[in-house]
C-alpha cells in the first residue's frame, strides 16, 4: 500500500519503505515506477528478515559504512540492501527471479 506524508520521509529523500507500506514524499511519486520498485525490492528484503531484524541490520551496517567512508551519502548508498536496491530498480521483473537473500551478492 502506498502512502502518501511528507512529514514521515527524512529529507533528501523521496520514498521510505516500512512494511506492509511504502510512504512516498509528494502524490507526484506514485508514477515514478523506478522509485516505486526500487521500495518494493526493501519490502522484500523487510520480509526475509522479519521486519525488525531488518531494520537493526541496516542500521548497523549503515554506521560501519559511515565509519568506514566517513560521508553519510556514501555510507547510505553502499548498505548492501540499498546496493541491491539500486541495482535492480530499472528491473521491473527482478523480484520474480530474485533469490533468497539476494543482497548478500552485493556485500
Amino acid at each position: 500500500m502506498i502512502l502518501i506524508s511528507k512529514y514521515v520521509i527524512p529529507k533528501g529523500y523521496a520514498g521510505l519503505a516500512l512494511f506492509p507500506f511504502v510512504f512516498l514524499k509528494n502524490k507526484d511519486l506514485r508514477s515514478d515506477k523506478v522509485l516505486i520498485y526500487h521500495e518494493k525490492i526493501h519490502l522484500r528484503q523487510q520480509l526475509e528478515f522479519f521486519v525488525v531484524p531488518f531494520f537493526v541490520i541496516y542500521g548497523l551496517e549503515f554506521l560501519i559504512r559511515l565509519f568506514q567512508y566517513k560521508h553519510w551519502k556514501m555510507a547510505y548508498r553502499n548498505i548492501s540492501f540499498e546496493r541491491e536496491a539500486y541495482a535492480n530498480e530499472n528491473k521491473l521483473n527482478y523480484l520474480k527471479t530474485r533469490p533468497l537473500w539476494g543482497f548478500l551478492k552485493y556485500m
